[in-house]
């Protein structure tokens, strides 16, 4: 799988302050659902920014990054799917600095990168759904390979990520055929993060789009958006009000300014930075989470 992206990967990601060597795995055993090859991705030009901004394209061989914490881990487990509009996917902004954060509490984060290379007949989402669905059930197939909890694996979503997140706390069903006994494993995330997730509702009306189909069986899920965000925040408002019907434990928290596409970092003249520590105080007041170490 050497390629241009583990190379990058193995160059930037070691020096984590609160996080163990990551260790890159393969999501499917062979080919995944509908590919003929394994491409793990092409890394474009970093985007300038401080840090810079890594992006991943042409994803037919979906892996997850590893990010164990260097304290005790706590048997928390987030599966992170980054955002990129389905074109790519943002490992780091979406996926490692995260990761880092909530190794400070003894969670330990997978890094999805999912596949990026075909819409299908279904829409953009179909493809990473049958990823991120297979990537919960990898993890608790090996929950004790990881001194994990099966019962404490969660999801954490950002923006494109975000709408495949929102379809998947709310699918009962399989995305893809089973081909091991990994499929076994349930695909139902035991919470959900969701943060400026893209596009889940009508601009207009501020209908939720077919594919989300909330229920009582849903998981416990915290929400982020923005105001100002030109993707909307009707459809992080639409998934609270669903899921309150439901009556499935929820907090949302809609900032009035900071756009879209900040990961966990700071924004001009926005608090959106301050996400991140509503997060970390929703996983430990959910015992998922401690801050025992915590600096």
């Amino acid at each position: 799988m050497g390629n241009r992206f583990l190379s990058l990967l193995t160059t930037t990601t070691l020096s984590l302050a609160h996080t163990q060597a990551i260790e890159v795995i393969p999501v499917w055993p062979d080919l995944a659902p509908g590919e003929s090859d394994k491409h793990t991705g092409t890394a474009q030009p970093p985007k300038v920014a401080d840090p810079t901004i890594t992006r991943v394209e042409a994803i037919t061989f979906p892996t997850l990054q590893v990010m164990r914490p260097k304290r005790t881990a706590n048997g928390t487990a987030i599966v992170i799917l980054p955002g990129g509009g389905f074109r790519y996917v943002v490992p780091n902004l979406e996926g490692s600095e995260a990761g880092e954060i909530f190794n400070t509490l003894g969670i330990t984060a997978f890094v999805l990168n999912y596949r990026t290379t075909n819409t299908g007949p279904s829409g953009a989402w179909l493809r990473p759904l049958q990823d991120s669905q297979r990537a919960i059930r990898l993890v608790r197939a090996r929950a004790a390979e990881w001194d994990l909890d099966p019962k404490k694996i969660g999801l954490l979503a950002f923006s494109a990520g975000g709408q495949v997140g929102a379809i998947h706390i709310g699918n009962q069903g399989d995305a893809y055929n089973p081909i091991d006994s990994t499929d076994e494993q349930s695909a139902r995330p035991d919470f959900a993060m969701l943060i400026y997730p893209w596009r889940l509702a009508d601009a207009k009306t501020g209908d939720l789009m077919p594919a989300i189909q909330l229920s009582q069986n849903s998981p416990p899920t915290f929400i982020v958006h923005t105001h100002d965000d030109q993707s909307s925040s009707l459809g992080a408002a639409g998934v609270y009000i669903a899921l309150k019907k439901h009556n499935v434990p929820a907090e949302i928290h809609i900032y009035e300014t900071g756009g879209h596409g900040y990961g966990t970092r700071d924004r001009p003249k926005s608090n959106i930075g301050t996400w991140s520590d509503r997060a970390l105080d929703w996983l430990v007041n959910r015992q998922l989470g401690d801050r025992t170490e915590y600096k």
